[in-house]
Parts: C-alpha cells; sequence; structure tokens
C-alpha cells in the first residue's frame, strides 16, 4: 500500500477533523518517540492533512470574496438608484 493510499481518507475529513489530526501528528514527530520509517509515515501524513485544511480555507476565502463582491456590486446598484 502507497502512502497515497494510506491517506486517502483526508479527502472525506472537514477541517476541523484535519486540523485536529494535524495537531495530533505534530506532537507525534515533536516527541521523537516513533521509528525513522513512523516518523517519515506521520510526515508524510502531515503534509496531506495541510494540504486539505488549504483547500478548506481556500474554498472558504473564495465564498467569502465573492460574497463580498456581491454585497458590493449591490450596494452600488442601490446607490446609483438613490442618485
Amino acid at each position: 500500500m502507497t502512502a497515497k493510499d494510506k491517506n486517502s481518507d483526508i479527502a472525506a475529513l472537514s477541517y476541523e477533523a484535519a486540523r485536529e489530526e494535524l495537531v495530533r501528528v505534530v506532537a507525534s514527530l515533536e516527541a521523537g518517540s516513533v521509528t525513522l520509517e513512523e516518523s517519515m509515515a506521520l510526515w508524510e501524513r502531515g503534509e496531506a492533512l495541510a494540504a486539505r485544511c488549504e483547500e478548506w480555507l481556500g474554498a472558504a476565502r473564495s465564498k467569502l470574496n465573492a460574497a463580498i463582491e456581491s454585497k458590493g456590486a449591490a450596494e452600488a446598484k442601490t446607490t446609483a438608484k438613490n442618485d
């Protein structure tokens, strides 16, 4: 089984779940109590978890920007009608 297969479950995680697991992975790596092989597997999973968090944050950022632009356009339209 490849690292990609082992991390295939990450795509289904919510932002909060991915972040919580990433915190646990980092803590395990910082503790230094695992073998090199286990450290590499944890590091790979951590990278995948961090990427998943970035996906969630990017999507949220896009939604916020769209809402701000929509609100700005609506306000501009209202202002133009009132002039």
